[in-house]
């Protein structure tokens, strides 16, 4: 069999010498033959095909620790992680596209030039927290208020005491005015409050490491909403009688979707559907979500606990929030809806409505 030279296996392949080379000390395309006395790496023909994927997978962008992962596989598992890959770079490429489209309006707003006036408006809110048909105690945290609206779910043998400290320390937004352009400051202060207080909260605890809370709230300015995210609850917007999910789960099953392991509809019964990745508590991912939303009249929002949102399907919530009526009937039926279904976890719900300023 006659070997290639470094320099002809990189014509071949397309990758120069120097990527060989690391690609060699990493272990991932070996030579066939190293010359003991020039030390000149010599190359299979068919190793041809394998170094011809590594190109392909790194002009993907996948990391050479996955990359020689994958080229250890089968054909059709090494497709599903290839799969798996692009699946989750298409979510992060997502969440970037958004960050974007953010800092464009963010930064249209400083300009006077481009900032149109705002109209007066003001909302209208209700909220309710339940205990359901099965558990023994209430964790859940439920707020709403002129300028905040909140839902927290605790976990763990401390988790009530976390979620009614996480919510606490917010509401002292609810007094002073807060500028529209410094909303996302405020916010990310915020959160930082809330995590020392929900540390504190479970610190005395018997297992403070296995115990804390979701956060997801809204920040009302009159014009803007600042939405903050941590955890599986969720928020939903209900505009010209369609339903939005404007939140996106931070459970181990969401990034299992995100990464097309799984269907939506094989995570809706997955075992560890409630499996945290994010959540406010000592030794957990508290990173936040955090964006602005601009409020429409007629815009009427859902915040609830998973509690809600796992056992009542996304159709029956539109109902119930596209009906006419007062926020408090829309919590009373959602409510209601959920210890229908079992209520087999504590349930919380806070709606608002976005009405011209009165």
């Amino acid at each position: 069999m006659e070997l290639l030279t470094i320099g002809a296996f990189a014509k071949a392949t397309r990758l120069s010498p120097k990527a060989l080379r690391l690609y060699d000390e990493l272990g991932l395309l070996p030579p066939a033959r190293v010359d003991p006395v020039t030390g000149y790496r010599l190359y299979a023909p068919e190793q041809v095909e394998r170094a011809r994927l590594v190109a392909w997978l790194r002009r993907l962008g996948m990391p050479l620790v996955r990359i020689r992962h994958v080229c250890s596989l089968d054909a059709g598992v090494a497709a599903g992680e290839v799969r798996a890959f692009w699946a989750r770079a298409e979510a992060e490429t997502a969440a970037r596209r958004d960050l974007a489209a953010f800092l464009v309006d963010h930064l249209t707003r400083k300009d006077p030039a481009m900032s149109p006036t705002a109209p007066a408006l003001s909302m209208r809110y209700a909220a309710a927290s339940d205990t359901g048909l099965v558990r023994e105690s209430n964790q859940d945290t439920a707020y709403a208020g002129s300028r905040l609206l909140a839902v927290a779910d605790g976990f763990g043998a401390e988790g009530a005491p976390a979620s009614a400290a996480a919510v606490e320390s917010l509401r002292r937004l609810e007094s002073g005015g807060v500028p529209a352009d410094g909303l996302l400051n405020v916010l990310a202060d915020a959160v930082e409050e809330a995590e020392r207080a929900v540390h504190d909260a479970v610190g005395s605890g018997s297992a403070p490491q296995q115990a804390g809370t979701t956060l997801t709230a809204m920040l009302w300015t009159g014009s803007q909403l600042g939405l903050v995210h941590i955890g599986d609850s969720r928020v939903y917007l209900l505009r010209d009688g369609e339903l939005f999910q404007i939140t996106h789960d931070h459970t181990m099953v969401q990034s299992m979707v995100d990464e097309g392991r799984i269907t939506p509809e094989e995570a809706a019964s997955h075992p560890q559907r409630s499996l945290l990745v994010r959540a406010l508590g000592r030794g957990a991912d508290a990173t936040a979500e955090m964006r602005l939303r601009d409020a429409r009249p007629g815009d009427r929002y859902l915040l609830c606990s998973d509690g809600l949102s796992t056992v009542v399907p996304g159709d029956e919530i539109r109902r119930v929030l596209a009906a006419p009526g007062e926020p408090g009937r829309a919590v009373r039926e959602l409510v209601a809806l959920a210890n229908g279904a079992g209520g087999p976890d504590n349930v919380s719900c806070v709606v608002a409505d976005v009405v011209p300023g009165e």
